[in-house]
């Protein structure tokens, strides 16, 4: 913490903290509803539009440890104000797309300044802040991160209801601005500026994003690929080649993207973990709900969104007060019982029947979301108070790195368990034939998703008690 700081300029430095991942969690959601639109306007394919959505988040995921990293060198006032001036470049760019080529490299350019942004955000929190302070404020970002997620469908579809597809793009620019601005004043001078004299591996910090975006896409596309298709081996087989290439080159060059002394810290890698945990076991209730609210459940897609809405908000409630608490018991106890919670809401969500009524879910999804909200800032604490400051940079960017790694699993294990036992148990059908006389095949397969979902949380409860006194 920079002690010359006052109070004052702490707030105007959260505040613009704030807007800034505000600005890129809600890009990551808000798009999805505009699809159809969009690939109307611009006449292009339902495969092609796709990756509208897919190349801004492999580009932030691919990308955050090699920022974090970067900033830890350049400063992370550098890292930061460059960052959203090239969001803010993309969305214009966005905005003006004339195809989807067009839209989709500008995506491309907004994802590598959204990776720059959430890369070091963490970091200037912790730099700021006491050592004291830090749960709560780092849970009122966690409280942020949620606003983004739960506001980006309703607010796009509000956008679309008034003007054009692109508006949501326009959005961005003046904040975007504004906030690079600020940034560059406010953060000019402490322990956000801070530069050191290293080099910065290029050939690892490609490598890494080659390795770990092919990973992503070998695991989001492999139910479609299937799991033993030669694509799926191919992408999966890049994916460890470039690995031990990484693994090669950062164990001989001076200065490594990942420092491996990080990983020997018990009160940085364990909470790692558990949290890579808790977001795998949070995206299979995020992937498959929907399916079961609006399928057996028949709900309509607008009242579908407003109950999934129930799991995020009690992060902007419970968050800021679990990350107060832990300022003065430490994470432990709160981690291990945010994960139980968790745990709990899995077994309520596999007792459900096929037609429940809108409250019996939204409890179930509310106490999916409390039990992660209890986790979050603790979690996120603990991790970034373990390491030096020199390395807050890479360790904000891999905490980061977690969530993302955990939603794809998450994913991916909701996908092949509910698909394989809806296969199996239909004689072959899949769910793009969904009909209801396949009720009961559904909600068998609903079920045995859960029931994953309880072994996973259960396996996080371990890890979270794992970590030890603090």
């Amino acid at each position: 913490m920079d002690k010359n700081i006052s109070d004052k300029k702490k707030r105007s430095i959260f505040a613009l903290v704030a807007v800034g991942i505000f600005m890129c969690t809600l890009d990551g959601s808000i798009v999805n509803i505009t699809l159809p639109v969009i690939m109307r306007d611009l006449k292009t394919s339902l495969a092609l539009i796709e990756w509208v959505v897919l190349i801004y988040l492999f580009i932030v995921a691919s990308l955050l440890l090699s920022f974090g990293r970067l900033s830890d060198i350049k400063g992370r006032r550098w890292i930061y104000t460059r960052g959203l001036f090239l969001f803010t470049a993309g969305s214009l760019l966005c905005g003006m797309s004339t195809n989807v080529s067009w839209l989709i490299l500008s995506r491309f350019f907004q994802g590598v300044g959204a990776s720059m942004v959430m890369a070091c955000s963490s970091a200037i929190i912790v730099d700021i802040f006491h050592k004291n302070e830090r749960g709560r404020v780092l849970g009122m970002i966690g409280a942020v991160v949620a606003l983004g997620l739960s506001v980006g469908p309703a607010l796009g579809g509000s956008l679309l209801h008034w003007f054009s597809w692109r508006v949501i793009f326009y959005i961005n620019i003046p904040i975007g601005l504004a906030a690079s601005f600020a940034a560059a004043k406010l953060l000019k001078g402490g322990k956000t500026d801070i530069a050191r004299k290293e080099a910065f591996d290029w050939a690892g910090g490609s490598l890494l994003a080659l390795c770990l975006g092919s990973f992503l896409f070998a695991f989001t596309h492999g139910y479609d690929w299937g799991y033993s298709s030669i694509e799926f081996i191919l992408m999966l087989l890049f994916s460890i080649i470039t690995l031990a290439g990484v693994v090669i080159i950062e164990t001989h060059v001076k200065f490594p993207i990942i420092e491996p002394s990080l990983l020997k810290i018990r009160l940085f890698t364990l909470p790692l973990l558990s949290a890579a945990i808790i977001f795998a076991s949070l995206f299979i209730i995020v992937f498959l709900m929907p399916f079961y609210l609006m399928h057996p459940g028949g709900y309509s897609v607008g009242r579908a969104a407003y109950i999934m809405v129930t799991l995020f908000i009690p992060l902007l409630f419970v968050s800021p007060v679990a990350g107060s608490i832990s300022d003065r018991i430490g994470s432990r106890l709160l981690c291990t019982f945010g994960m139980g919670i968790l745990c709990v809401s899995f077994l309520c969500l596999s007792w459900l029947p096929p037609a429940a009524p809108p409250s019996a879910i939204a409890w179930r999804l509310a106490l999916a979301g409390t039990g992660t909200a209890v986790f979050l800032s603790p979690n996120s604490a603990i991790t970034m108070n373990s390491v030096p400051q020199a390395f807050r940079g890479i360790a904000a960017a891999t905490i980061a790195m977690a969530r993302n790694f955990g939603m794809v699993l998450g994913v991916a294990i909701a996908g092949t368990i509910f698909n394989s036992v809806f296969y199996n148990l239909s004689g072959g059908f899949t769910l793009k034939v969904y009909k209801p006389e396949l009720q009961e095949v559904f909600m068998a397969a609903f079920h045995y998703a859960m029931t994953a979902g309880v072994v996973l949380a259960g396996i996080g409860i371990f890890v979270a008690f794992s970590r030890g006194p603090e």
